[in-house]
């Protein structure tokens, strides 16, 4: 009834989608660009098939478009969908801060402030720089929750943001917004009070979201 999986494939499928998106953040892959499997796949020196599932797979996340045959573009984003993607992440997000100060875990918490003492300890001003760590640091509180429905969840949405070229657009105005509150955050979260902790994550991630919109004004 079935056929023999193709494990290999599966991995060299898994490594381009990597690759690409790893370009679309780095913007090597700009904003208006064609991606055409057929020239992916000669650059990776691959068959089509594994470029295929990985273009797929980012036109499902919403990160890709079609554009003609065997064509994809960075699909184009508006100010509803970003206040659509922010209130999604406010969802995900205060849920996580909720159950964690439900746990009250203090061993977990101190995890999650490594992280953010390290994540924040950026060298460099770059725009993907930020959002690295910010993705890094809020990750970080989602998947300690242990759901993974949640930290699925949270994957699908950030990809969803990462690869817009309006995030580029932040470069534009004040990036250290986009960090130095989330120590507040595990203060919030270690009061062992649910409603106070996921009330300062939405707090914050609503402040993400001034942030964003500035961005798209000053891009457009």
């Amino acid at each position: 009834m079935f056929k023999q999986i193709e494990t290999h494939r599966s991995r060299l499928a898994d490594e381009v989608y990597r690759q690409i998106l790893e370009a679309i953040q780095k913007r090597v892959i700009g904003p208006h660009e064609r991606i055409v499997q057929e020239k992916l796949a000669k650059e990776f020196v691959i068959s089509r098939t594994p470029v295929r599932e990985a273009l797929l797979r980012l036109e499902q996340e919403g990160v890709l478009e079609t554009a003609g045959r065997g064509g994809f573009t960075i699909r184009a984003i508006d100010t509803g969908e970003v206040r659509d993607i922010y209130t999604a992440r406010a969802a995900i997000d205060g849920m996580a801060a909720r159950i964690l100060a439900e746990r009250d875990d203090p061993g977990r918490l101190a995890e999650i402030r490594r992280i953010i003492e390290r994540e924040e300890n950026i060298q460099s001003a770059s725009t993907m720089d930020y959002f690295d760590a910010n993705r890094a640091i809020h990750r970080s509180i989602v998947e300690r929750t242990d759901n993974r429905y949640l930290l699925d969840m949270f994957d699908n949405i950030w990809n969803r943001g990462l690869a817009f070229h309006v995030f580029a657009a932040i470069e534009k105005v004040d990036l250290s917004k986009s960090l130095g509150e989330h120590m507040i955050l595990c203060d919030a979260i270690a009061t062992g009070d649910p409603d106070r902790a996921q009330a300062a994550m939405i707090a914050h991630i609503e402040n993400g979201l001034d942030l964003q919109l500035e961005a798209l004004a000053v891009d457009g």
